[in-house]
């Protein structure tokens, strides 16, 4: 069942590409309700999700299922108090609990705050206290619920524990409480305009920001899943990202359901190239998202034959063409980029109606408005390197882009200076209407896929007690695409020593997530400046190191 076609008008070309599309929506369009119990009347039996994990272990669920499962939990948040308009925090992991919740929060008009379980204590403490969480909903792996319960003591906020599967000390067991409780729910007034979800994006010159979606985001998804990624309908779309990043939105839930696809879960903690290779052969994946460094890896370790396979598409960071080519050699996949933010949802992509371009973001997406302009706004010639930024349309907000940041107006004012969203991102345009990223006007560091500001490791860099100054930024690196390197100043009495790299390296990375683990370490004897002080990190990479001493 394709119920996106409820919701918009399609203009196609005749290769049956997206010319135009214009949304249509009720002011009270919540997807739990709209979408999936919906779909769930019309066709109780249609597939919405098969999960498997590495013991395993394997489940389909139909949208019957899911708006069964998410109508307990949806119940059992209500009986522990939580009611429209509170928020609550996510640490799931690919547990298929994950779906059931967020649609259960979105039913109650409840924001749901995804996070990673990677995080550490100090993290999750900053999540805590600037979302103001009523409640945590996390795994019991690992060492997760320690942390959370540590954070939550630190931060000294009322909020209620729950975790799934099994019963753990000072937590709250929501599979149990929401078997007993019943599977349907009346209808909660909720608007369209309400807060649907928090993400904490990475900050350059502070905490990370949390970018706030209303209930209207889900349906931007649907040119990402249909004319992006390709997902059929009845068909299987595979998306790598974990629940606790925006790029599982893109591709693990909602466009997908809306086009009719089901969406393949692998709960696992390490990658490992071939066995999600496995996963697609045994359950017939049709359509594949994943980040560059994905690709890296598959090219490196070898690709098997993934006969089902159809579409293939990537994101996060530019693809060298190597890659590219490889990929097309060994499986007859053209790799197809598109690009977008946490605030947004894809701006632009390699839409299948055309053959991709290695290395291009393709063309503006015909959900958006998009232009490159220059310092002054004023839009730059072919050619021409300047910033992407997104129009508003009819004098409103596109529907899909961020409504708002977390108790930073200040912030989103600025985000949206001149009328238009200022995305940080530069570009150029050629002749042919394809664009090209060249970089961010910030530095933000890009790394295995996900996206770390500088602040975050310099601020735990500066606790260590020989480092008197220090700047954090991204170099190249063949699989990571950037490792995050820390430029450090020493007191003028202390030398530099292999020895003390590793000191400052292991002090560091045991108080970070992994995904921002410093890789390399360079001395020097005084960082470059603007006039005004800033560091210039742009610089940074020409500066001479200091000698380890023998």
């Amino acid at each position: 069942m394709q119920i996106y076609r409820n919701y918009c008008t399609e203009v196609l070309n005749p290769q049956g590409g997206l010319e135009e599309i214009w949304l249509d929506y009720p002011d009270n369009f919540n997807f739990g309700y709209d979408v999936v119990d919906a779909i769930a009347a019309a066709e109780p039996d249609q597939r919405a999700m098969v999960w498997c994990n590495t013991e395993n272990e394997e489940h389909t669920f139909t949208f019957a299922d899911v708006s069964r499962e998410s109508g307990r939990m949806a119940n059992a948040f209500t009986a522990a108090g939580l009611k429209r308009g509170d928020r609550v925090m996510l640490v799931l992991k690919r547990h298929y609990e994950y779906w059931f919740a967020v649609v259960a929060l979105h039913k109650l008009g409840v924001t749901a705050i995804p996070a990673t379980h990677m995080l550490t204590v100090s993290d999750y403490v900053y999540r805590l206290r600037a979302s103001g969480a009523k409640a945590i909903v996390c795994t019991p792996q690992g060492d997760v619920p320690r942390k959370l319960r540590s954070a939550v003591d630190q931060a000294g906020v009322d909020c209620t524990l729950f975790t799934v599967r099994q019963d753990i000390p000072g937590f709250r067991n929501l599979t149990a409480e929401a078997a007993l409780c019943p599977d349907t729910l009346d209808r909660v007034d909720t608007k369209v305009t309400d807060p649907m979800l928090i993400y904490f994006t990475s900050g350059t010159t502070g905490e990370p920001k949390g970018v706030i979606h209303d209930h209207s985001y889900p349906l931007a998804h649907i040119v990402t899943a249909k004319y992006w990624h390709r997902a059929q309908e009845y068909g299987l779309h595979f998306a790598v990202a974990e629940t606790g990043w925006a790029k599982s939105s893109w591709g693990k839930l909602y466009g997908q359901w809306l086009v009719g696809s089901a969406v393949m879960i692998y709960d696992f903690d390490n990658f490992e190239p071939k066995q999600l290779c496995a996963v697609i052969n045994r359950y017939g994946v049709n359509s594949f998202c994943a980040p560059p460094t994905v690709y890296r890896y598959l090219v490196r370790k070898g690709i098997p034959d993934m006969p089902t396979l159809r579409h293939a598409t990537t994101a996060g960071e530019v693809l060298s063409p190597e890659i590219f080519r490889k990929f097309r050699e060994r499986t007859g996949l053209q790799l197809r980029e598109g690009y977008g933010q946490t605030e947004t949802t894809l701006l632009m992509a390699n839409f299948y109606d055309r053959a991709p371009l290695e290395g291009s973001m393709g063309r503006v997406s015909p959900l958006y408005r998009v232009a490159i302009v220059d310092a002054q706004g004023n839009p730059v010639p072919a050619g021409q390197i300047g910033e992407v930024v997104v129009l508003p349309q009819g004098g409103r907000r596109p529907v899909g882009v961020f409504c708002g940041y977390l108790d930073a107006q200040d912030q989103y004012h600025r985000a949206w200076r001149g009328g238009v969203y200022h995305t940080g991102d530069t570009a150029w345009q050629d002749e042919s209407g394809n664009y090209w990223f060249h970089g961010r006007f910030d530095d933000i560091i890009k790394t295995g896929g996900y996206r770390v500001g500088p602040y975050e490791v310099e601020h735990v860099l500066m606790a260590h007690p020989s480092v008197v100054e220090c700047s954090v930024v991204g170099v190249p690196d063949t699989l990571r695409g950037q490792a995050i390197k820390a430029f450090v100043v020493l007191p003028q009495s202390q030398e530099p020593t292999q020895e003390l790299e590793k000191e400052i390296k292991d002090f560091c990375n045991s108080r970070l997530a992994e995904y921002k683990w410093i890789r390399l370490v360079e001395f020097v004897r005084e960082m470059p400046k603007t006039i005004s002080g800033k560091i210039r990190k742009t610089e940074l990479k020409k500066a001479n190191p200091i000698p380890h001493a023998p």
